[in-house]
């Protein structure tokens, strides 16, 4: 499983806006600015986010984009699979497989199915929430300066 730059920078940027948002909206000028990722690429995932309930937007002068869903129960799996679809490895296999198939179902069985559950164990474990407040913890380290 490789995750496309959509679902890298859709992360990026959900995070970005749990941040930054301060309880109000934010611009993608300000999120794309923030974070090096074109503000036309943005509008694309931000759609795709849109749709899935997962942010809100309001246009005008004061516009611009939420959280829509509650940051600490939403995952990072969550978000990947809006702009991913489902995360696995290999592609499942087909019901009409016939019997020259046995080994990739024994494959499917005893190694696909264990990391693709793997990976969701870590991805439905990680909350937005968990990273905002690593974020900002990593942030306050890096702002302190020691005078000697």
């Amino acid at each position: 499983m490789k995750v496309s730059t959509k679902g890298r920078y859709g992360l990026r940027a959900i995070v970005d806006l749990a941040v930054y948002s301060k309880g109000g909206y934010t611009t993608l000028n300000s999120i794309a600015e923030r974070q090096g990722i074109s503000e036309k690429y943005l509008e694309q995932v931000f759609n795709a986010l849109k749709k899935a309930g997962m942010v809100k937007s309001i246009k005008g002068s004061r516009g611009g984009y939420m959280l829509a869903c509650d940051s600490a129960s939403t995952t990072v799996g969550d978000v990947l699979r809006v702009l991913e679809g489902e995360l696995s490895v290999v592609e499942p296999l087909r019901q009409e497989a016939g019997i020259q198939d046995v080994m990739e179902k024994f494959l499917e069985k005893n190694v696909w199915s264990k990391i693709n559950h793997r990976i969701s164990s870590v991805l439905n474990s990680l909350t937005i929430e968990d990273l905002v407040n690593e974020y900002r913890k990593k942030m306050e380290a890096s702002s302190l300066i020691y005078y000697i």
